[in-house]
């Protein structure tokens, strides 16, 4: 199974040489993904989650790809309707082919309100246009000779059935974020049913879940996947396997600041983690 790291690209604490030792750290462990976020404008409502300073995403991968030289890079997940259609094609299939064909294109409709307004894109039309954005990207790639990249998977996020029917319509890829394993596993029953009614092909399920090590094993039903000892963490991803998936993304910040300064402890988490999924490739 390939498992991805969500590296946080955002909030005081984080810079270059941050994002360099992440780097170089999920690529060492033989992570298989480095993945990072999206926001534009740091409006009041991002921040109060992921305060300033925020990396943009392409010039972060851009620059990260040029301190790694195996991991695939990726979005988790890039905000579809906060950029022109023509302009997100053209980043991407230049970071692609620049990168030796390493990226992976996690894309939602976006959350922050005021983000929104800043960016003078309408809030209420954020689906509709993430639906028109997806197709003019793919049909935009189709011209090789222009864009010059290999094809760039599309990992389609939401939790929503809107979210589960546009993966299915125009992804490569369902790509659920922070999920428990009970709601997991019936919500790919879910897509399934989705994917029949269409007439489509089920696509791919990759999510993301959190990554938080504890000493004590969290036994609340409402536990998030990834969250708890190393080997809860390790049965989850051993669990979402199971359930047909070939990839999973752990996501180390859960929402306390002072992991943004103190990365260690995480990964501690995921050098744990490598360990036990390299000892069951080689069983």
């Amino acid at each position: 199974m390939q498992i991805g790291v969500n590296v946080p690209n955002f909030a005081p604490g984080t810079d270059p040489d941050v994002l360099r030792q992440w780097a170089q750290t999920v690529e060492g462990l033989g992570f298989d993904l480095l993945m990072v976020s999206d926001h534009i404008a740091v409006t009041p409502d991002v921040a109060e989650q992921y305060p300033a300073p925020f990396y943009e995403p392409f010039t972060t991968l851009s620059w990260l790809a040029g301190v790694t030289s195996r991991v695939r890079l990726g979005t988790t997940v890039l905000i579809v309707p906060y950029r022109h259609p023509l302009l997100t094609a053209r980043m991407a299939a230049n970071l692609n082919r620049l990168s030796g064909g390493r990226l992976v294109l996690g894309v939602g409709v976006g959350w922050a309100r005021q983000e929104f307004e800043a960016l003078g894109v309408p809030f209420g039309r954020r689906g509709a246009l993430t639906d028109e954005y997806l197709r003019a990207m793919r049909e935009a790639w189709q011209n090789t000779d222009d864009y010059d990249t290999d094809p760039i998977p599309l990992w389609v996020g939401g939790n929503s059935e809107a979210g589960m029917r546009r993966a299915v319509l125009l992804g490569d890829a369902w790509h659920p974020l922070r999920v428990t394993p009970g709601w997991l596993a019936e919500a790919v029953g879910r897509l399934k049913a989705i994917a029949d009614d269409l007439g489509r092909p089920m696509p791919a399920v990759i999510p993301r879940i959190a990554l938080q090590g504890t000493g004590e094993p969290i036994t609340t039903p409402d536990r998030l996947a990834g969250v708890g000892t190393v080997d809860q963490i390790n049965a989850d991803i051993d669990q979402i396997r199971l359930l047909g998936a070939e990839t999973v993304v752990l996501d180390p910040f859960n929402g306390d600041l002072t992991e943004i300064r103190q990365p260690e402890r995480a990964w501690r988490t995921l050098a744990a983690v490598a360990a036990y999924h390299k000892s069951q490739e080689d069983r």
